[in-house]
């Protein structure tokens, strides 16, 4: 997806990047190519955070609408393009190997909890992450 910026630079300070379509996505970077970089690490951040926390991803405005909004006169416009599928929550069939009695495990831990092997998989994935952060 192609995300436009807008970027600031005062005088005494770094380049800052605000990103429009995402209020509360912003960066800063001390050269305008850093920023750029930066920009596509704070949006792809910034989408993360909001797929967990289950929130909707606005739609992205037309250029022209963000460029006659006050707020971001005399700004630098660029478009960063973000790769998102690594967000994608479509379920994708996979082949793993497990030994037999760790497969039997699973099978019967998630019966018990009324899951399915491939839900409790899945969860049981996304907390070892969270508690490594």
């Amino acid at each position: 997806m192609r995300y436009p910026i807008v970027i600031h630079k005062d005088s005494n300070s770094d380049y800052g990047v605000i990103v429009p379509d995402l209020p509360g996505c912003f960066s800063a970077a001390a050269s305008l190519e850093e920023a750029l970089d930066l920009a596509r690490e704070a949006i792809e951040c910034h989408m993360e955070g909001m797929v967990l926390d289950g929130d909707s991803i606005p739609a992205i405005r037309p250029l022209k609408e963000h460029q006659s909004n006050p707020d971001f006169a005399g700004g630098i416009w660029a478009v960063v393009d973000v790769d998102l599928s690594h967000l994608d929550d479509h379920a994708e069939r996979v082949n793993i190997t497990l030994p037999r009695r760790v497969l039997s495990m699973i099978d019967r831990y998630a019966a018990d909890h009324h899951e399915s092997r491939s839900g409790f998989l899945a969860r049981a994935a996304l907390v070892a992450m969270q508690r490594s952060l």
